[in-house]
């Protein structure tokens, strides 16, 4: 019998960052006008680097990425834990070719706006991209948004991927009667790159970055992680410490270099001499930002942080957009007609749900375990770390679970990295096979 044709749908989508460029390309590819409406005048990024995990990278290489990952991103051969006083290291998990071979894509770092630049390259034949339209309203009943210039579109389909402070959440929550807040975590994050050349150049400092690795030094309530991006032409850090400025309605800003050493007073030297290369860190409040209750109502859908605000202690906010762009754009790469779409949404609920409360928690144990204060619980966290350090380093093979080390924690690998986005849905669909449409 002949299969119906997939029907073209017009698809709006606001905001033009990572989530909504990966929307852009994958529902594109799979037939439909879309439309990205990016409130900016020119594509830009905040914040610097990026950990691609193979749950993500393996997408990307399906995208047709590899040669440029392989250009621009770098892979890290392995990863360290240190304490945050002595600089003793007391965690180890490999990675580079591990990585590849346990999960079957590698895990690379990457600049935001490398792989910013990249997303755009991709979906830019499969979009028209508006820059400086600022959607101020969305209507769910008429599936339209209106924009700062007066001026109203419509679509058969909203996609909101406008981040943290997301205009489009309050538009799904409306529906549901939610209030969604962002609360303060008690946490900030100072960002920074340092010229290579700089830590090249310093005999102690050298061994960070030769070869490429992830550093992790973990102390009571912050942390810092550094790695190589750009090519390895820059070092990217990233320092976690309590938020000094609680008060404040500004979730960016320019941070002070003074004030983020004297955070970080009496840590590992080699810190110390890290942080006396950065002129001029981005200081970021870290957000929590409660979800609603559904990622979508009527059609009108929520991805990425617009949907699941992820923070920095498990290094999945990006991988979480790249699998939810690519779990819609495959669920609508069969629709045959404009009724299927609710049917497409729950589809799209029933699998990432899971799997971003599953990721959430992860993150949330990870805080915890890095910023444990010295005492019974930190020297428990030492000793695990330890052990699978000792296994690791004399490259014995261990299957179990249970590790503070979460990159050493094999189910927690297997969990995390082997997700595949294209899979799950077509594993979604054979799952309610006998529960839908036969044109489907």
């Amino acid at each position: 019998m002949e299969q119906p044709e997939v029907l073209r749908l017009r698809i709006l989508i606001v905001g033009g960052g990572i989530a909504g460029l990966a929307a852009a390309y994958c529902l594109g590819r799979a037939g439909h006008e879309v439309v990205v409406l990016e409130s900016s005048l020119t594509m830009k990024e905040i914040g610097a680097g990026i950990q691609l995990g193979p749950n993500m990278s393996r997408l990307l290489i399906r995208w047709g990425l590899a040669d440029r990952l392989n250009e621009k991103a770098v892979k890290p051969h392995y990863l360290s834990f240190y304490r945050y006083d002595s600089g003793e290291r007391i965690g180890f998990s490999w990675l580079g070719k591990k990585m590849e071979t346990d999960h079957g894509a590698p895990y690379y770092h990457i600049h935001r706006r490398d792989l910013l630049h990249m997303l755009h390259d991709i979906a830019t034949p499969f979009m028209e991209l508006k820059l400086g339209c600022r959607v101020v309203a969305v209507n769910t009943e008429t599936t339209t948004v209106l924009l700062d210039s007066g001026h109203e579109l419509s679509g058969d389909l909203i996609i909101g991927a406008d981040g943290n402070r997301s205009l489009v959440r309050k538009a799904v929550a409306t529906g549901f009667a939610d209030q969604p807040e962002s609360l303060p975590t008690g946490d900030m994050a100072y960002r920074a790159t340092i010229p290579l050349h700089l830590i090249i150049d310093d005999a102690e400092l050298r061994a960070l970055v030769s070869p490429p690795q992830i550093h992790c030094w973990m102390g009571p309530d912050r942390h810092i992680v550094g790695y190589c991006i750009s090519a390895a032409t820059e070092f990217n850090l990233v320092l976690i410490c309590p938020d000094t400025d609680m008060s404040s309605d500004s979730w960016t800003q320019s941070g002070n270099a003074e004030e983020m050493r004297r955070m970080f007073k009496g840590w590992d030297p080699r810190i110390q001499k890290l942080l006396q290369l950065v002129d001029s860190p981005l200081q970021t409040k870290i957000m929590l930002c409660t979800p609603p209750t559904r990622s979508s109502f009527r059609r009108v859908v929520l991805i990425g942080d617009a949907c699941h605000p992820m923070l920095p202690y498990r290094a999945q906010a990006a991988a979480m957009s790249i699998e939810d762009a690519a779990v819609l754009g495959r669920l609508f790469s069969s629709i045959t007609d404009v009724r299927q779409i609710s049917l497409l949404l729950y589809g799209y609920e029933e699998i990432r749900k899971p799997r971003i409360l599953s990721t959430l928690r992860d993150t949330w144990s990870n805080r915890r375990i890095f910023h444990l204060p010295d005492g019974p619980d930190q020297i428990l966290r030492d000793t695990s770390m330890r052990n699978g350090m000792m296994r690791a380093l004399a490259k014995e093979s261990h299957k179990g679970a249970g590790n503070a080390n979460m990159w050493a924690d094999h189910q927690k690998n297997q969990e995390q990295y082997s997700f595949d986005g294209d899979q799950a849905v077509d594993d979604w669909w054979e799952y309610i096979r006998g529960a839908i449409p036969p044109k489907l």
